[in-house]
Protein backbone atom coordinates (compact mmCIF):
# COMPACT_ATOMS: atom_id res chain seq x y z
CA UNK A 1 0.00 0.00 0.00
CA UNK A 2 2.64 2.49 1.11
CA UNK A 3 4.99 1.64 -2.39
CA UNK A 4 1.47 2.34 -4.11
CA UNK A 5 0.53 5.96 -2.65
CA UNK A 6 4.58 7.14 -3.35
CA UNK A 7 4.01 5.55 -6.78
CA UNK A 8 0.68 8.22 -7.38
CA UNK A 9 2.81 11.05 -4.93
CA UNK A 10 5.63 10.84 -6.69
CA UNK A 11 4.76 12.88 -9.80
CA UNK A 12 3.23 15.65 -7.75
CA UNK A 13 6.72 16.69 -7.40
CA UNK A 14 6.96 17.92 -10.65
CA UNK A 15 4.20 20.08 -9.99
CA UNK A 16 6.42 22.96 -8.28
CA UNK A 17 8.85 23.35 -11.25
CA UNK A 18 5.56 23.42 -13.85
CA UNK A 19 4.45 26.28 -11.76
CA UNK A 20 7.36 27.94 -11.97
CA UNK A 21 7.70 27.98 -15.52
CA UNK A 22 4.14 29.36 -15.70
CA UNK A 23 5.14 32.03 -13.08
CA UNK A 24 8.82 33.03 -15.64
CA UNK A 25 6.35 32.68 -19.04
CA UNK A 26 3.69 35.23 -17.47
CA UNK A 27 6.74 37.91 -16.38
CA UNK A 28 7.95 37.30 -19.75
CA UNK A 29 4.68 37.94 -21.16
CA UNK A 30 4.69 41.39 -20.42
CA UNK A 31 5.37 44.25 -22.41
CA UNK A 32 8.27 46.45 -22.01
CA UNK A 33 7.08 49.24 -20.53
CA UNK A 34 5.13 46.74 -18.24
CA UNK A 35 8.10 45.25 -17.56
CA UNK A 36 10.06 48.43 -16.98
CA UNK A 37 7.69 49.83 -14.81
CA UNK A 38 7.87 46.65 -12.34
CA UNK A 39 11.46 46.85 -12.36
CA UNK A 40 11.08 50.04 -11.17
CA UNK A 41 9.25 49.67 -8.58
CA UNK A 42 11.19 46.58 -7.15
CA UNK A 43 14.14 48.81 -7.61
CA UNK A 44 12.54 51.88 -5.51
CA UNK A 45 10.99 50.05 -2.82
CA UNK A 46 14.88 48.42 -2.09
CA UNK A 47 16.02 51.42 -2.09
CA UNK A 48 13.20 53.42 0.32
CA UNK A 49 13.85 50.33 2.37
CA UNK A 50 17.61 50.53 3.16
CA UNK A 51 16.92 54.05 3.24
CA UNK A 52 14.58 53.76 6.71
CA UNK A 53 16.94 50.60 7.60
CA UNK A 54 19.78 52.24 8.00
CA UNK A 55 18.59 55.79 8.42
CA UNK A 56 20.26 57.46 5.68
CA UNK A 57 18.17 60.38 4.74
CA UNK A 58 17.70 60.14 1.26
CA UNK A 59 15.20 62.63 -0.20
CA UNK A 60 12.52 61.37 -2.90
CA UNK A 61 14.19 62.68 -5.79
CA UNK A 62 17.43 61.08 -4.59
CA UNK A 63 15.60 58.01 -3.77
CA UNK A 64 14.45 57.88 -7.54
CA UNK A 65 17.90 58.37 -8.61
CA UNK A 66 18.99 55.48 -6.87
CA UNK A 67 16.11 53.36 -7.81
CA UNK A 68 17.21 54.28 -11.77
CA UNK A 69 20.68 52.96 -11.38
CA UNK A 70 20.07 49.75 -9.53
CA UNK A 71 17.22 48.79 -11.76
CA UNK A 72 19.31 46.78 -14.48
CA UNK A 73 21.11 44.40 -11.99
CA UNK A 74 17.90 44.18 -10.26
CA UNK A 75 16.19 42.82 -13.28
CA UNK A 76 18.82 40.60 -14.02
CA UNK A 77 18.89 39.17 -10.41
CA UNK A 78 15.32 38.55 -10.66
CA UNK A 79 16.29 36.50 -14.09
CA UNK A 80 19.00 34.54 -12.16
CA UNK A 81 16.44 34.04 -9.22
CA UNK A 82 13.25 33.15 -11.00
CA UNK A 83 15.78 30.22 -12.53
CA UNK A 84 17.49 29.41 -9.08
CA UNK A 85 14.17 28.78 -7.70
CA UNK A 86 13.12 26.73 -11.21
CA UNK A 87 16.10 24.80 -10.78
CA UNK A 88 15.36 23.88 -7.09
CA UNK A 89 11.84 23.06 -8.23
CA UNK A 90 13.11 20.73 -11.49
CA UNK A 91 16.33 18.95 -9.30
CA UNK A 92 14.35 17.89 -6.36
CA UNK A 93 11.87 15.42 -7.71
CA UNK A 94 15.04 14.35 -10.12
CA UNK A 95 16.90 14.08 -6.85
CA UNK A 96 13.24 12.00 -5.19
CA UNK A 97 13.68 9.44 -8.18
CA UNK A 98 17.02 8.35 -7.40
CA UNK A 99 19.02 10.60 -9.94
CA UNK A 100 21.93 12.09 -8.35
CA UNK A 101 25.82 13.48 -8.95
CA UNK A 102 26.22 14.42 -12.44
CA UNK A 103 23.60 12.90 -14.39
CA UNK A 104 21.18 14.89 -11.54
CA UNK A 105 23.38 18.72 -12.96
CA UNK A 106 22.73 17.41 -16.27
CA UNK A 107 19.45 16.62 -16.77
CA UNK A 108 18.45 19.64 -14.13
CA UNK A 109 20.13 21.94 -16.16
CA UNK A 110 19.21 20.96 -19.88
CA UNK A 111 15.85 21.09 -18.57
CA UNK A 112 16.93 24.94 -17.17
CA UNK A 113 18.86 26.14 -19.76
CA UNK A 114 16.33 24.48 -22.51
CA UNK A 115 13.32 26.68 -21.17
CA UNK A 116 15.39 29.67 -20.58
CA UNK A 117 16.23 29.78 -24.49
CA UNK A 118 12.95 28.93 -25.23
CA UNK A 119 11.72 32.10 -22.63
CA UNK A 120 13.90 34.05 -24.50
CA UNK A 121 12.30 33.32 -27.94
CA UNK A 122 9.13 33.91 -26.48
CA UNK A 123 10.21 37.23 -25.86
CA UNK A 124 11.04 38.29 -29.25
CA UNK A 125 7.26 38.21 -30.05
CA UNK A 126 6.25 40.28 -27.13
CA UNK A 127 6.06 43.98 -27.95
CA UNK A 128 9.54 46.63 -26.71
CA UNK A 129 11.45 42.96 -25.84
CA UNK A 130 13.63 40.77 -27.35
CA UNK A 131 15.91 37.86 -27.37
CA UNK A 132 19.12 38.41 -25.48
CA UNK A 133 21.98 35.73 -25.14
CA UNK A 134 23.27 37.35 -21.92
CA UNK A 135 20.12 36.98 -20.10
CA UNK A 136 20.04 33.09 -21.13
CA UNK A 137 23.74 33.04 -19.25
CA UNK A 138 22.64 34.79 -16.97
CA UNK A 139 19.52 32.17 -16.32
CA UNK A 140 22.03 29.43 -16.69
CA UNK A 141 23.98 30.22 -13.70
CA UNK A 142 20.82 30.77 -11.54
CA UNK A 143 20.16 27.30 -12.54
CA UNK A 144 23.88 25.86 -12.08
CA UNK A 145 23.22 27.43 -8.58
CA UNK A 146 19.77 26.36 -7.67
CA UNK A 147 20.54 22.61 -8.68
CA UNK A 148 23.85 22.78 -6.42
CA UNK A 149 22.12 24.07 -3.47
CA UNK A 150 19.44 21.08 -3.79
CA UNK A 151 22.43 18.68 -3.88
CA UNK A 152 24.01 20.13 -0.69
CA UNK A 153 20.27 20.64 1.13
CA UNK A 154 19.62 16.95 0.06
CA UNK A 155 23.17 16.07 1.31
CA UNK A 156 22.80 17.98 4.64
CA UNK A 157 19.38 16.40 5.53
CA UNK A 158 19.12 13.05 4.41
CA UNK A 159 22.69 12.48 6.30
CA UNK A 160 21.22 10.71 8.77
CA UNK A 161 18.58 8.64 6.69
CA UNK A 162 21.72 7.62 4.54
CA UNK A 163 24.47 6.84 7.35
CA UNK A 164 21.27 4.53 8.51
CA UNK A 165 20.38 3.00 5.60
CA UNK A 166 24.35 2.95 4.87
CA UNK A 167 24.52 1.08 8.16
CA UNK A 168 21.12 -1.67 7.44
CA UNK A 169 22.99 -2.48 4.31
CA UNK A 170 26.29 -3.20 6.28
CA UNK A 171 24.49 -5.23 8.80
CA UNK A 172 22.55 -7.12 5.50
CA UNK A 173 25.86 -8.29 3.98
CA UNK A 174 27.82 -9.26 7.65
CA UNK A 175 24.26 -11.48 8.16
CA UNK A 176 24.70 -12.59 4.26
CA UNK A 177 28.39 -13.26 4.51
CA UNK A 178 27.80 -15.33 8.06
CA UNK A 179 24.99 -16.96 6.49
CA UNK A 180 27.74 -17.69 3.16
CA UNK A 181 29.91 -19.18 5.61
CA UNK A 182 27.77 -21.65 7.34
CA UNK A 183 26.40 -22.70 4.07
CA UNK A 184 29.95 -23.35 3.22
CA UNK A 185 30.96 -24.99 6.28
CA UNK A 186 27.85 -26.70 5.74
CA UNK A 187 28.80 -27.94 2.49
CA UNK A 188 32.35 -29.01 3.61
CA UNK A 189 31.24 -31.04 6.47
CA UNK A 190 28.82 -32.96 4.13
CA UNK A 191 31.44 -33.13 1.08
CA UNK A 192 33.53 -34.86 3.79
CA UNK A 193 31.10 -37.00 4.68
CA UNK A 194 30.32 -37.89 1.21
CA UNK A 195 34.34 -38.59 0.91
CA UNK A 196 34.20 -40.55 3.89
CA UNK A 197 31.40 -42.97 2.95
CA UNK A 198 32.88 -43.49 -0.70
CA UNK A 199 36.30 -44.35 0.79
CA UNK A 200 35.14 -46.83 3.01
CA UNK A 201 32.23 -47.92 0.14
CA UNK A 202 35.81 -48.02 -2.08
CA UNK A 203 37.70 -50.15 0.70
CA UNK A 204 35.33 -52.62 1.11
CA UNK A 205 35.10 -53.27 -2.80
CA UNK A 206 38.79 -54.00 -2.63
CA UNK A 207 38.46 -55.70 0.51
CA UNK A 208 35.88 -57.92 -1.29
CA UNK A 209 37.62 -58.04 -4.58
CA UNK A 210 40.62 -59.04 -2.50
CA UNK A 211 38.80 -62.08 -0.94
CA UNK A 212 37.29 -63.45 -4.20
CA UNK A 213 40.67 -63.27 -5.64
CA UNK A 214 42.25 -65.15 -2.78
CA UNK A 215 39.29 -67.56 -3.23
CA UNK A 216 39.93 -67.97 -7.05
CA UNK A 217 43.44 -68.42 -6.11
CA UNK A 218 42.62 -71.22 -3.52
CA UNK A 219 40.55 -73.16 -6.09
CA UNK A 220 43.65 -72.73 -8.19
CA UNK A 221 46.24 -73.88 -6.28
CA UNK A 222 43.92 -77.18 -4.73
CA UNK A 223 43.03 -78.06 -8.53
CA UNK A 224 46.88 -77.73 -9.49
CA UNK A 225 47.66 -79.74 -6.29
CA UNK A 226 45.13 -82.66 -6.89
CA UNK A 227 46.81 -82.53 -10.52
CA UNK A 228 50.47 -82.66 -9.28
CA UNK A 229 49.86 -85.37 -6.97
CA UNK A 230 47.84 -87.55 -9.17
CA UNK A 231 50.62 -89.21 -10.77
CA UNK A 232 52.80 -89.49 -8.17
CA UNK A 233 50.04 -91.66 -6.62
CA UNK A 234 50.03 -94.15 -10.12
CA UNK A 235 53.44 -94.82 -9.65
CA UNK A 236 53.20 -95.37 -5.71
CA UNK A 237 50.56 -98.40 -6.86
CA UNK A 238 52.70 -100.05 -9.14
CA UNK A 239 55.92 -100.07 -6.96
CA UNK A 240 53.81 -101.46 -4.14
CA UNK A 241 52.45 -104.37 -6.59
CA UNK A 242 54.99 -107.21 -6.33
CA UNK A 243 53.67 -109.06 -9.18
CA UNK A 244 53.92 -106.60 -11.53
CA UNK A 245 57.43 -105.60 -10.67
CA UNK A 246 58.20 -109.25 -10.52
CA UNK A 247 56.85 -109.52 -14.05
CA UNK A 248 58.49 -106.67 -15.01
CA UNK A 249 62.56 -107.79 -13.47
CA UNK A 250 62.01 -111.32 -15.30
CA UNK A 251 64.85 -112.21 -18.52
CA UNK A 252 63.13 -112.80 -21.41
CA UNK A 253 63.20 -116.35 -22.37
CA UNK A 254 63.75 -117.23 -26.17
CA UNK A 255 62.57 -120.59 -28.24
CA UNK A 256 60.41 -123.18 -26.85
CA UNK A 257 60.16 -122.36 -23.76
CA UNK A 258 58.83 -118.68 -24.54
CA UNK A 259 56.31 -120.28 -26.93
CA UNK A 260 55.61 -122.74 -24.33
CA UNK A 261 54.85 -120.20 -21.33
CA UNK A 262 53.29 -117.83 -24.01
CA UNK A 263 51.49 -119.09 -27.18
CA UNK A 264 51.92 -116.93 -30.17
CA UNK A 265 49.31 -115.41 -31.36
CA UNK A 266 48.32 -116.50 -35.19
CA UNK A 267 46.09 -115.49 -37.36
CA UNK A 268 43.16 -116.63 -38.20
CA UNK A 269 43.81 -118.02 -42.28
CA UNK A 270 46.91 -119.20 -40.57
CA UNK A 271 45.79 -121.60 -37.96
CA UNK A 272 43.04 -122.75 -40.54
CA UNK A 273 44.94 -124.02 -43.14
CA UNK A 274 47.79 -125.55 -40.98
CA UNK A 275 44.57 -127.54 -39.71
CA UNK A 276 43.49 -128.78 -43.37
CA UNK A 277 46.55 -130.22 -44.46
CA UNK A 278 47.30 -132.66 -42.03
CA UNK A 279 43.68 -133.89 -42.43
CA UNK A 280 44.38 -134.61 -46.28
CA UNK A 281 47.63 -135.94 -45.65
CA UNK A 282 45.85 -138.77 -42.78
CA UNK A 283 43.03 -139.06 -45.05
CA UNK A 284 45.28 -140.33 -48.01
CA UNK A 285 47.44 -142.93 -45.14
CA UNK A 286 44.37 -144.43 -44.51
CA UNK A 287 42.98 -144.93 -48.14
CA UNK A 288 43.27 -149.34 -48.94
Amino acid sequence: MKKLILFFLKPLSFLPAICMMYVIYSFSAQSGEASGSLSYTVSYKIVEIGNDTFDVGISDDQLGYYAKRIEYPVRKLAHMTEYFCLAIAVSFPFYVYGLRGFPLMLVAGLICVGFAAGDEYHQSFVDGRGPSKKDVMIDSIGAFFGIITVRVICWTFLAPFRVAQRMEERARRKEMARRQAEERERDRRELARFRAAERRRAEARHFAEERRRTELYSAEERRSDSKRSAPKRRKSTEHDNPARQASKSKPAQTGPARSEQIPARRKPSQSRSANARPIKRVSAQTKP
